[in-house]
């Protein structure tokens, strides 16, 4: 019998998006649902019983399957093993594929990285559909990565290749999740930037509007930063600027291991890629081997943020 539904899952550090998608690639009906908790169960049950609901004008019989993009996820194993930037993965591993089909009637479940699935998704649907060569950088709440060669996803021994956003990229620099110090992620992030802001703040010794509403909140985001941005605040533009230069360097990198055609930026983060992107381009090219000095282009997801995940992640499950 042809199945005619998936569901594509994208589990983030602030939600989850859950979509049931069609063999068009269409996502016909989909619900977020928080991941702000400590136990995995409670989310998994939580998550099970949205599917089903979600599922009911389908019917749960006629889904093929749940494809699922989670953090520190390994494809070979279907599970998330010490998540940093999900509260109930952090320091623990979560038989989360194993845990969905068993709530969902023996449902087959397939899991890879979020940025893997999304990665995927720009793949079928977004600027990568006439490229086999390119790395997918995803900027949320943390840094995520595929890797794709040839047109397929480097997945690795374990599971787990690509991660690029734990690679140094300032020497003895930031404490990071994962227990490292100087991970791209601390730098490049939206909680990376925001670090960003406070150093300039307390480095600065000057007033602006970024470090007037710092110390209106008490506190900073990446949004702020943007918003500063925005207004022409020299403060905020100057932490873009710099949040370039390193991503620009890290990029002149990542570019020997696979020689991609394109750098794709995906995530909340790339919104400000006006801001940023100048100087990433400029320290990428001053940085590379001369081989590929002016050839790798850097391109934006054309993806809606809250459909590439669930699209990717849904073509695991056909």
């Amino acid at each position: 019998m042809t199945k005619d539904y998936v569901v594509g899952i994208d589990i983030g550090g602030q939600s989850a998006k859950i979509g049931i998608v069609n063999r068009k690639g269409e996502i016909l009906a989909q619900k977020s649902i928080s991941t702000k908790m400590s136990d995995s169960e409670e989310f998994i049950l939580l998550l099970c019983n949205t599917i089903r609901e979600l599922s009911k004008a389908f019917g749960l019989e006629n889904i093929n399957g749940v494809g699922v993009g989670a953090p520190s996820s390994n494809y070979y194993t279907g599970d998330m093993v010490n998540a940093t930037n999900v509260e109930w993965g952090r320091g623990k591993t979560v038989h989360i594929a194993a845990e969905i089909s068993k709530k969902l009637d023996g449902l087959k479940v397939t899991v890879t990285n979020d940025a893997n699935a999304a990665a995927l998704g720009e793949k079928m649907y977004g600027v990568a559909k006439q490229i086999d060569n390119y790395i997918y950088i995803t900027l949320g709440t943390g840094v995520g990565s595929g890797i794709v060669i040839d047109g397929k996803l480097l997945y690795g021994s374990d599971g787990f290749a690509g991660e690029l956003g734990h690679t140094c990229a300032i020497k003895g620099g930031r404490d990071c999740g994962c227990g490292r110090k100087g991970c791209l992620e601390t730098y490049v992030s939206a909680s990376g930037v925001a670090r960003t802001a406070k150093e300039m703040i307390s480095n600065s010794g000057s007033t602006s509007l970024l470090s007037s509403v710092y110390q209106m909140k008490n506190e900073i985001t990446s949004k702020d930063v943007y918003d500063a941005a925005e207004q022409g605040d020299l403060l905020a533009l100057e932490i873009f600027k710099y949040t370039g230069r390193v991503m620009g360097e890290k990029f002149a990198d990542f570019i020997p291991f696979s020689a991609p055609e394109a750098i794709i930026l995906f995530g909340g983060l790339s919104k400000a890629h006006k801001y940023f992107m100048a100087d990433l381009l400029k320290a990428m090219n001053e940085n590379v081997v001369f081989l590929w000095k002016d050839k790798v282009k850097v391109l934006l997801s054309s993806l809606k943020e809250s459909d590439a995940a669930i699209l990717g992640a849904s073509a695991l499950a056909w």
